[in-house]
């Protein structure tokens, strides 16, 4: 489309008294790329009645730029963010005289777009895997700790706030998600805990060391450990995203009063909100699809729980008082199997 005959004598006009086409982008609403583009394709020379490239009376002499636009085009393919002030000291040292506002406009239309990595989704085969991970959250009482374990399949939630993320709290807390769960998946995916991974160097083309107490732990239950690559967050991304979702749909303006409240407030959200909502990737309610694909695939729950030689016996949380305020209804947990059967 021919540039509008006002915007073209305005911009010509701006150009000769030297302003910057920035400062002219800016005062005609017109990108500056746009600009770039018009002065590189003769836009500014069109003829308002005819939309042709008018004919100047004298042969314009080529631009001096002319000659070297193969050496930035071979530049630019190799190193797309080279800037025009670089190619401009490269291009006079191969022997162009002319400025740099000709050459920036060419570098502008010219420079190759970078092509988007292509995001891949790892799906996971029912009871194969599941993701674990930590979240921190501060509340009046104090810092707590929500551990949230992801089904990778069917993509059902669990997760409880505890005052500790050490090893004796992710024993406890994993125990108590594979007996809702009513089995145990094949693998489960952590990030860089301390309490599962002592050393990672497969990035240096080492090995991973895995602490040798979780080991035992997951021998004794039958799963096996994955550990995500250090700063590859897409690896994580199905405990990633809930743990967004639960800041997002969970905690944020909502009162909380104890560890009590909390938890049996996070149990009413699970059951009646997270685990029943319609999940934006599998387009299914995370529960349904648990209950028709994946509860049968986990391996059996081990007869007893864990019992370390290591750490020191399990003790009782401190109790932490309440905060002025009505008593919240207190349920009794149930598996995911009888809330399942309860909707039957």
């Amino acid at each position: 489309m021919p540039v509008k005959w006002e915007i073209r004598v305005l911009i010509t006009h701006f150009l000769d008294r030297g302003l910057p086409k920035a400062s002219i982008a800016r005062q005609l609403g017109v990108n500056r790329r746009t600009i770039n583009r018009w002065i590189a394709e003769g836009q500014l020379e069109r003829d308002v009645e005819t939309g042709q490239v008018r004919q100047p009376v004298r042969q314009k002499k080529p631009s001096k730029l002319e000659p070297f636009k193969p050496i930035i085009s071979a530049r630019l393919e190799l190193y797309p963010e080279l800037t025009a002030v670089r190619l401009f000291d490269e291009l006079k040292a191969a022997g162009y005289t002319g400025g740099i506002s000709q050459l920036r406009a060419y570098v502008a239309i010219s420079r190759p777009s970078p092509v988007p990595e292509p995001l891949v989704r790892f799906e996971t085969e029912p009871g194969h895997q599941a993701q674990v991970d930590f979240a921190e959250f501060t509340f009046p009482w104090g810092k707590r700790y929500a551990l949230l374990v992801v089904l990778g399949y069917s993509r059902l939630l669990w997760l409880r706030f505890y005052p500790k993320q050490d090893m004796q709290t992710l024993f406890a807390g994993l125990e108590e998600a594979f007996a809702c769960f009513g089995g145990v998946p094949r693998e489960i995916l952590f990030d860089q805990m301390a309490s599962v991974i002592t050393r990672d160097l497969r990035d240096q083309g080492g090995k991973l060391l895995e602490n040798r107490e979780f080991l035992r732990f997951a021998a004794h239950w039958q799963f096996r450990v994955r550990a995500c690559r250090p700063y590859r967050a897409k690896t994580k991304g199905k405990v990633e995203r809930p743990i967004r979702y639960l800041r997002e749909s969970f905690i944020y303006a909502r009162d909380f009063v104890s560890d009590e409240d909390l938890n049996a407030q996070a149990h009413i959200w699970l059951s009646g909100t997270a685990n029943v909502r319609k999940h934006r990737t599998t387009k299914e309610k995370p529960l349904e699809r648990f209950t028709r694909d994946e509860q049968t695939t986990l391996l059996a729950l081990a007869g007893r729980p864990y019992q370390s030689l290591i750490l020191p016996p399990k003790t009782e949380s401190p109790k932490v008082l309440p905060l002025p305020r009505i008593q919240v209804e207190r349920r009794p947990l149930k598996t995911y199997a009888a809330i399942a059967a309860g909707a039957r």
